[in-house]
């Protein structure tokens, strides 16, 4: 079994902020276990190209405690920082690696994976709640699954394209594929009140272009499958056939991984103190699934900032002076 001071479930941010944070505190043994074959899982799948990433995420001001400094810019340029965070500092990445529990013991815990299990003195969870994509609640037939995502990934040009959705997301996938595809963009509400002002605009734009065809306070009550083709069955008008489905309806709480390693939840949200520790010593939660709506960069920073220096502070053992790391 591996021997470790600090386990961090989920490469994000927040998991990467706090990896960084401790190691700078003095704290050695860290590992970032991500179940995905790279860090940010989310920003690379659920991010469109050249999507803009702002610090100060739907407006909210936060100023950033730690030793990382995190500016305004696209997914790559995101996505390019955290590559050299993790290239220019001792910390390991495990991926490929899903958690399946943490069992708390006498002196630390087992975090449970395929095949075996990690040992560590201290957790953090920082798993995203894009981890588990919303998903329809009806059933999607298994002649048409591989015409259903919630990702732009298998989409290519000249084809159909619903997407489900009213916030940012959904507004910003639709007005990607409006460039070179027919696109609706359903949503069950009558105007798009949810996303930032950027995004409100961009839509209009392309629903006045006839790029993106709004299909506006209709509700979907179920798709079939229409010779390969999705057929989509709308409550308030006509069904209407496409070649592909794209839902962005948000993000799920993994409410069961949670209460499986005996974490409480009230609200959608794990329970924790204002060191973000939970009810169980010595295991913390940090990042998107401590937020109300998820998606600030910043704040998760933040989380791995105070959940680090709340370790140390309650752990002298963990402190050594002689090491110094450089941090971007």
């Amino acid at each position: 079994m591996e021997n470790y001071q600090l386990a961090i479930i989920g490469a994000g941010p927040a998991g990467i902020a706090t990896a960084v944070e401790s190691y700078m505190l003095g704290i050695r043994d860290i590992i970032i276990i991500e179940k995905d074959e790279n860090h940010n899982a989310t920003i690379r799948k659920f991010y469109k190209d050249k999507k803009r990433v702002d610090k100060d995420w739907k407006g909210q001001k936060v100023e950033l405690d730690g030793n990382i400094y995190f500016m305004d810019g696209t997914k790559e340029s995101t996505l390019d920082f955290f590559d050299d965070i993790l290239e220019n500092h001792s910390l390991e990445l495990k991926t490929h690696t899903e958690v399946q529990k943490i069992v708390k013991g006498e002196k630390g815990f087992e975090v449970m994976i395929a095949g075996g299990s990690i040992s560590a003195k201290y957790v953090v969870v920082t798993i995203g709640r894009m981890g588990k994509p919303n998903k329809p609640d009806y059933k999607i037939p298994g002649a048409i699954k591989k015409r259903v995502g919630f990702t732009l990934e298998a989409c290519s040009q000249d084809e159909k394209i619903l997407v489900v959705g009213g916030g940012d997301s959904a507004i910003e996938y639709a007005v990607d594929l409006g460039v070179r595809n027919k696109v609706g963009l359903c949503y069950r509400r009558e105007t798009f009140r949810r996303a930032n002002p950027t995004n409100q605009a961009n839509i209009a734009h392309a629903i006045n272009n006839k790029d993106v065809t709004p299909i506006l306070g209709v509700n979907i009550e179920g798709v079939e499958d229409d010779d390969g083709k999705v057929k989509v069955l709308f409550k308030e008008c006509e069904s209407e056939t496409y070649d592909r489905v794209i839902y962005a309806i948000g993000g799920t709480t993994p409410s069961a991984f949670l209460s499986g390693s005996g974490i409480e939840e009230r609200d959608g949200k794990p329970v924790h103190d204002d060191h973000y520790q939970t009810g169980i010593k010595g295991l913390y939660v940090a990042g998107d699934i401590t937020q109300e709506s998820g998606g600030s960069i910043a704040l998760g920073l933040n989380h791995g900032y105070a959940i680090s220096h709340h370790i140390l502070d309650n752990d002298d053992t963990l402190r050594r002076d002689d090491d110094v790391i450089k941090v971007l």
